[in-house]
């Protein structure tokens, strides 16, 4: 027959510590080590008994992070751990008083290995006690992770003078928490986070580093403007104000280039608009589960944008039904522009793809043109050349000084012609090759080029193949000049070698 477990004294289990200088530590000890049903409810009863004078309000940390707050700079929050009756005094411990906090000695590795830095050490508390201090008025604080089950929550414990001095600072830090700084919400394994690392890579994605058919990137941009700018007239219409896009195409052609360049111009003042970036739908209670979150946050949000990158691989057969009921379900979804990617429209259910009110517009991103890829050509130009890009013809400018890469305009139409059929992705692939080529040729050759290297024996001197009007022509190479440009030589190689692995190897080159 089983027997309910008798209370065991915490006193008399083996190894316990002296009496703390804190009774709430010992309480949290004794709680600790013997049998249990709520930590939670044997701190709030040892801590109104120590503190009687005090009102005691108990918070969640991941929704009001009070020393997350004070880090921050808007508080001020002071580890000690000598209790005592008032948030405003406290006296220095006993000399053989045991510790009574509890934390985690632990190494945080340099963020990159080849770093100066050789990282830090950190302490993660388990129990903890502070004087706090904000808007003048003085706290205690006790931070405890705990529980009865294999997850432990961590809580803050929040004594002042008053009830309502509590609840203004946990207002205050959870209204600070609910905002974006410098911050992009992201949904990823089940939860949402806030990074700050998308923000940054995203604050240098803008409309000019684009490269896009001029009539197709305004339209783009103007549907985005016209959509958060037009609540009135939504409602005026008395149609939901909600808008779908779905950006496809073969990969490497600015599909995510310009999803960064939205949200970086939606963040500017004065009226940011926030993005909520969805990375995947894992999560521990199912993809159903994280798409209700998603939609969740998103209304509460509202404006704001709604990114779906590689669309096909999250909108799975399992989840459709569910995805589109959230789409347009019951529940208002005013304010929500969504903007999902998908390198393969075909794999997208045809409710996803070809219905209106969920995705509205389609834009294809298909393969750089000739004008494309000689503005892309250009881009690299000026990010290669910086201030000495003072060409003003064709065949002038665009010298090198020492270590650099000379670039005149004119290779820039000369790369566009022999590149017919890459994405960007695989002529930015043939930049990087060629540069590193001529940056390795020049150590090898104490800052020089091998002469040898001047002449490609397989290249075709008596012509090229172009691309005119759309249409590929062969055409005489007059200007054999450009090959003492060691950019244009390397460029040549690069382009052969990546078109061997795409099989069409005998187009161009």
């Amino acid at each position: 027959m089983r027997t309910q477990p008798s209370a065991v004294d915490a006193a008399a289990l083996p190894f316990h510590p002296a009496k703390s200088a804190d009774p709430i530590y010992d309480s949290f000890y004794h709680n600790s080590t013997a049998p249990r049903i709520s930590t939670n409810t044997v701190l709030a009863s040892a801590l109104r008994k120590h503190y009687p004078d005090l009102h005691l309000t108990i918070t969640a940390t991941y929704s009001s992070d009070l020393l997350g707050f004070a880090a921050a700079g808007h508080a001020f929050a002071t580890p000690c751990s000598t209790p005592d009756k008032s948030p405003s005094h406290h006296e220095p411990p006993s000399p053989t008083a045991v510790p009574s906090d509890l934390k985690w000695r632990r190494y945080v590795p340099p963020a990159k290995r080849d770093s100066s830095s050789s990282g830090y050490l950190v302490d993660n508390v388990k129990f903890g006690r502070f004087a706090y201090t904000w808007s003048s008025h003085t706290y205690i604080l006790y931070n405890v992770v705990g529980g009865h089950s294999s997850f432990d929550e961590e809580l803050s414990y929040l004594l002042s003078s008053s009830a309502q001095a509590n609840d203004d600072l946990i207002f205050a830090a959870c209204a600070f928490w609910n905002h974006l700084h410098d911050e992009i919400l992201v949904f990823d394994r089940g939860y949402w986070q806030k990074s700050h690392k998308l923000w940054e890579s995203v604050q240098s994605s803008t409309w000019d580093d684009v490269i896009l058919d001029p009539h197709m990137k305004a339209s783009i941009i103007g549907e985005v403007n016209k959509f958060f700018g037009s609540q009135a007239r939504y409602k005026k219409l008395k149609v939901p104000w909600k808008r779908g896009i779905i950006y496809y195409g073969p990969p490497g052609n600015g599909k995510t280039i310009s999803i960064k360049a939205m949200m970086h111009t939606l963040s500017l003042p004065p009226s940011p608009i926030p993005t909520l970036y969805v990375r995947s739908l894992t999560s521990i209670a199912g993809p159903e589960y994280a798409i209700s979150s998603i939609f969740a946050q998103a209304r509460q949000q509202s404006p704001c944008l709604l990114v779906f990158e590689d669309l096909d691989s999250l909108v799975t057969d399992r989840v459709r039904s569910y995805f589109l009921n959230e789409v347009d379900g019951l529940e208002s979804n005013d304010g929500i522009l969504m903007v999902g990617s998908t390198n393969h429209l075909e794999r997208l259910d045809k409710g996803i793809r070809n219905r209106p009110s969920r995705f509205d517009r389609k834009y294809l991103f298909p393969e750089p043109g000739m004008p494309e890829r000689e503005a892309y050509c250009a881009f690299w130009r000026r990010k290669l050349l910086g201030d000495r890009d003072d060409d003003d013809d064709d065949e002038g400018g665009g010298g090198a000084g020492e270590g650099e890469v000379e670039f005149p305009a004119v290779l820039c139409r000369a790369i566009a012609s022999i590149t017919g059929g890459f994405s960007f992705a695989y002529i930015q692939e043939a930049f990087v090759a060629s540069l590193l080529a001529i940056a390795e040729e020049k150590d090898d050759n104490g800052g020089g080029t091998k002469e040898s290297d001047a002449l490609d024996p397989s290249y075709e001197w008596d012509g090229r193949w172009s691309e005119v009007g759309g249409a590929r022509r062969w055409i005489r190479d007059e200007d054999r000049d450009l090959d003492r440009f060691p950019l244009w030589r390397q460029m040549k190689k690069q382009v052969r070698i990546l078109r061997e692995e795409l099989g069409d190897g005998k187009e161009e080159v």
